[in-house]
């Protein structure tokens, strides 16, 4: 689904739900109850993509890849565990979609300047923009929204502590498989290429220092849409003094959030029509392992079915405790493995590889998702059953 299609899915989807609060299936005080939940999470995105996106223009992802292949003194698989460090950072701070459209070629230009295949880099980025998205409330939009029902107001300290040994296993089972996959082509030394070069060491510069700025009050407590929204403000006005051709209407994800406005009504629709009844007899309840895994295992077959945001927007209602919604994270986050539509992130990362010369067959991708995808749901949910034992 590429970025018209998304509009045009997200306007018939707001269309819709437009409906049912003209026929009264939708009331009107829930829907500006939506609206009221929806546009801090919205705001945030927007502002996220725009500082990420000029950072990346920039050269500060480039930079960053670079000196990682210096750190490795030509080792491969030093290079390949450096970026998927990276890769965890990116996504935790500056979301999944960052990795899955920055990153992605930014490693693949490492790997191919340092004449290394660059699939084991590839399939790094897009398997962790998923699995590493669980470990902090700005990491995922499905966090985002989930943040306010696990009764700590956001706080991004309290979601880590539940959320996080899931999250550390969702990474390193994701790690595992990767190199057991990958072993022979992550083996021996190479050359290091030289920097790459910089276009506007000012730019450079004041790029990553607000990107430094930025990340820890991301998750000092206040709404994250305020430092976003601070440093893409900072940005644009740096960027308007020295690279005004950079700034473009393109920086705006509008399709995404035209796409998750139209989602939020539509779904908020369904639940008033009923819909939660039907899907707690698929969730079951309970917070023992047999039943987090449930709860999980639905999300997952829900995310790769659909997609994640509608799969956790359904199922929502139906996790009510603050384990069961971790649980849901997980199979909705962690889970969209396997089929291409599971999760934006995938279609934005196969996107950026085509652009770059590297096609992956979707066959490929969709056989390994089946063997990883219930694996990293399964043991990453166990942390949560023995967080209640």
């Amino acid at each position: 689904m590429d970025a018209v299609k998304l509009a045009i899915v997200g306007v018939v989807l707001l269309v819709l739900g437009g409906g049912a609060v003209a026929v009264g299936a939708l009331p009107a005080g829930d829907a500006l109850a939506i609206a009221d939940r929806v546009w801090p999470i919205l705001l945030f995105v927007v502002a996220v993509t725009i500082v990420a996106e000029l950072a990346a223009h920039a050269g500060v992802f480039d930079v960053v890849a670079a000196r990682l292949a210096r750190w490795s003194r030509g080792r491969v698989i030093v290079l390949w565990l450096l970026i998927v460090a990276f890769a965890v950072v990116v996504t935790a701070f500056l979301s999944l979609d960052t990795t899955a459209v920055l990153l992605t070629p930014v490693v693949v230009a490492v790997a191919r300047a340092n004449r290394l295949p660059p699939l084991p880099f590839a399939f790094a980025t897009v398997w962790l923009a998923n699995t590493a998205s669980l470990f902090l409330p700005i990491s995922n939009l499905t966090n985002l929204l989930a943040a306010h029902r696990l009764g700590h107001d956001g706080d991004p300290l309290a979601f880590l502590m539940l959320l996080g040994p899931s999250a550390a296993v969702a990474v390193v089972v994701t790690v595992l498989l990767l190199w057991l996959w990958h072993r022979r082509a992550l083996r021996g030394r190479f050359v290091v290429a030289g920097p790459p070069a910089v276009a506007d060491p000012v730019l450079l510069r004041v790029s990553a220092v607000v990107l430094i700025v930025m990340l820890p009050l991301l998750v000092s407590g206040m709404p994250p849409w305020i430092p976003a929204l601070g440093a893409a403000v900072a940005l644009t006005l740096v960027f308007a003094w020295r690279s005004p051709e950079a700034l473009h209407l393109r920086l705006i994800p509008w399709q995404l959030v035209v796409f998750a406005s139209g989602l939020f009504l539509a779904v908020g629709a369904l639940e008033a029509l009923g819909s939660s009844a039907i899907l707690a007899a698929a969730t079951g309840t309970g917070e023992d392992l047999l039943s987090l895994w449930q709860v999980a295992g639905v999300g997952l077959l829900g995310a790769n079915a659909i997609n994640n945001l509608p799969a956790y927007l359904t199922l929502e209602p139906v996790a009510d405790s603050p384990v069961r919604l971790a649980a849901l994270l997980i199979g909705v986050g962690a889970g969209p493995l396997i089929t291409p539509w599971a999760s934006l992130a995938t279609l934005l990362w196969h996107e950026r590889l085509h652009a770059v010369g590297v096609d992956v067959p979707w066959k490929r991708y969709v056989l390994w998702g089946l063997l990883a995808a219930p694996l990293v749901v399964a043991l990453a949910v166990v942390p949560l059953a023995l967080r209640g034992a």
